[in-house]
């Protein structure tokens, strides 16, 4: 099972650096997308203690959705409508912490921290290790329901982040990912609500 969600993680950050060659118009047009480059040397390197404390706790809030996406991804009997959400996820959040770790690199930031710091946001949505365990044992139709579930109080999690470095943070690109977060997943919480309607 390892195996297998590394190679569709594999994959997945594949795809990303694929979509990173192309334009900034294209990536503008993904859902999450920035349309940002993160190899420009034009990063803003001007960040306070909320942009460090919401990078360092988004990228591993944002690797554990792709851990979610991956593991259900892996399954048979999953809702279509499921899978092109997982698929959505996994193309729109890694090309997001390639982008969080390149700022980290550019602030002189450990990218190693990004676990302890996550771990101060362990309300904000994140999923338990029993949790991520009943997901993994989840098949069909229930896998379905429950991933939707997760993920909806995974994106609430993530928008309540967002929302104190709107709040509180004074980087210009962390501040235009928390909105674009904010948008993004506002609009994928009620498209997971109303497929969970209709399961």
């Amino acid at each position: 099972m390892k195996f297998r969600t590394a190679a569709i993680a594999s994959a997945a950050l594949a795809i990303a650096l694929v979509l990173a060659g192309c334009s900034n118009a294209g990536m503008a047009g993904m859902d999450h997308g920035t349309g940002a480059d993160p190899s420009a040397e034009s990063i803003d390197t001007t960040f306070n203690a909320a942009d460090e404390t919401f990078v360092t706790g988004m990228i591993p809030h944002h690797e554990q959705a792709l851990s979610m996406a991956a593991m259900v991804l892996d399954k048979e009997g999953v809702d279509p409508r499921v899978v092109a959400l997982a698929e959505r996820i996994l193309a729109a959040q890694q090309p997001e912490i390639d982008l969080m770790n390149s700022w980290l690199e550019a602030w002189g930031v450990d990218p190693d921290m990004g676990e302890m710091e996550g771990m101060d946001h362990s309300g904000a949505g994140l999923m338990s290790d029993d949790d991520m365990a009943a997901l993994e044992a989840a098949t069909g139709p229930e896998a379905s329901r429950l991933f939707l579930e997760q993920m909806v109080q995974h994106h609430t999690g993530a928008i309540e982040m967002a929302q104190q470095e709107l709040d509180n943070g004074e980087n210009a690109d962390a501040l235009d990912l928390a909105q674009t977060i904010i948008d993004a997943q506002t609009a994928e919480i009620d498209e997971m609500q109303e497929l969970l309607s209709q399961l």
